[in-house]
């Protein structure tokens, strides 16, 4: 088969097409042929070097949709010739909480959906919702997920509450937009770009700022006139500390990654002051899974799509995702 390979750490000329061998099921796995992968910015952090235990050479990629094409020994053969998408949370545990020391991301190390065929765990394979294209499947799993678990599982949004969410235009973010106003809550954004900001206004966004002002975060509260349930954020650093001035006493800050690569230094009076809760959130479960991928079908939801990319150009794809040009998921169509 015909996979994007990455065999040495650094910019996206490193992602070089070759033939690779076609994968084989064992026990309990299937192989699934894509239509569609996606871009996350985990990608790149391997790309670059930034991740723990990388192994090279590998193809990357954490969300992909297709049809199964054969199983292992184990597996119910009903699933051949379905329509998947892929849950890249693998091997979640039994403890709904937190993640077991079984549990992985796919993509690294195991070779992820920068391919034309990818072998996962059968456990792994949802159905596809059916009014979904191909490239908006894609999109849906590891940005979609985060998004859940963090606003409903952790989060514990409620309808008619206000939600801030950082860094919108990134993936998980813009996907945090809509299941926040789909379930009833008064959204507000932040972005570095005024043009994202307005192009979530136009997706239900009630308002937003821009982060480079020095004033964003008095800005925010102005704008939610100082209320603030929950703040939902992937940047860490500085942001992180200046939420728990935004958000109002009793509230909550539910936060799923350190873009920023800073530390945060936090007032701990300001979070005991104000009976604060600080709530860690990562991927998901099989459960949280469902429950998303229920909104993406009956619920009547879309992802945002940014830009389809053919597989033979995913460095120009990277390109993009490095230079922050994107609104929504970059996709990578499979032919």
């Amino acid at each position: 088969m015909k996979a994007i390979l990455l065999r040495a750490v650094g910019g996206p000329e490193h992602l070089t097409l070759e033939k690779v061998p076609d994968p084989v099921p064992g026990s309990g796995e299937a192989v699934v042929r894509l239509r569609a992968a996606a871009l996350n910015h985990r990608d790149a952090w391997i790309r670059r070097g930034r991740y723990a235990n990388i192994k090279l050479p590998v193809i990357l990629g954490s969300d992909g949709a297709g049809v199964v094409e054969s199983v292992g020994p184990g597996v119910d053969g009903g699933w051949v010739g379905r329509e998947v998408v892929v849950n890249p949370s693998l091997e979640w545990g039994d403890d709904e909480r937190a993640q077991g020391p079984k549990w992985r991301i796919l993509g690294l190390p195991e070779d992820g959906t920068y391919a034309e065929r990818v072998k996962v765990p059968a456990a792994a394979l949802f159905d596809k919702p059916p009014l979904l294209s191909w490239a908006a499947a894609a999109a849906l799993p590891l940005a979609g997920l985060t998004a859940f678990r963090a606003l409903v599982t952790r989060g514990r949004l409620r309808a008619g509450e206000t939600v801030l969410i950082t860094g919108i235009g990134g993936g998980v973010a813009t996907f945090a937009l809509a299941i926040a106003r789909h379930l009833g809550a008064r959204v507000l954004v932040t972005s570095g770009s005024d043009e994202k900001l307005a192009r979530a206004r136009e997706l239900g966004a009630e308002n937003g700022v821009n982060y480079r002002a020095p004033d964003w975060h008095t800005q925010a509260m102005a704008l939610a006139g100082g209320v603030v349930d929950m703040a939902v954020d992937s940047a860490g650093g500085e942001t992180f500390a200046k939420l728990l001035e935004i958000v109002k006493p009793g509230g909550r800050i539910v936060n799923y990654g350190a873009t920023t690569g800073s530390p945060s230094t936090i007032e701990v009076r300001r979070l005991f002051w104000k009976h604060l809760s600080l709530i860690g959130s990562t991927m998901g479960t099989p459960a949280d899974f469902a429950g998303m991928l229920a909104l993406y079908g009956e619920g009547g939801l879309r992802p945002v799509v940014d830009r389809v990319y053919p597989i033979a150009e995913a460095a120009d794809a990277h390109r993009r995702m490095d230079e922050g040009a994107q609104f929504g998921k970059i996709v990578l169509g499979i032919p």
